[in-house]
């Protein structure tokens, strides 16, 4: 799981920055059944073109390198959560960072 997950992270940061170079993502965590984000999008962007782009992008390339993927109906939900950030930034960075170990009740705070 460790090789998908890298190969996943390494997508995640080089297709954003081939495309959109303006766009950057700050923090990122990937669990075995979802991942957290935190991107910066300049508000020339529609959040659903760059969120489609990464999820449509991501898809087929580790479909390519992980070809018992294809087996797999899909390898994203149709939906996705977005929410703006504020003077909570830091808060929010905590909790993507930290997430995996909170769901597991092993981080101290």
């Amino acid at each position: 799981m460790s090789g998908v997950r890298e190969y996943l992270k390494k997508v995640l940061l080089t297709i954003t920055q081939e495309r959109y170079p303006d766009i950057y993502i700050t923090e990122l965590n990937i669990q075995p059944d979802h991942l957290h984000l935190l991107v910066e999008i300049p508000p020339k962007y529609a959040v659903s073109t760059i969120v489609g782009y990464i999820k449509r992008t991501s898809s087929k390339l580790m479909r390519r390198k992980f070809t018992y993927l294809t087996r797999q109906p899909a390898m994203w939900s149709v939906g996705y959560f977005v929410s703006s950030v504020g003077i909570n930034e830091s808060t929010i960075r905590k909790y993507i960072r930290y997430q995996e170990k909170q769901d597991l009740g092993q981080v101290l705070l």
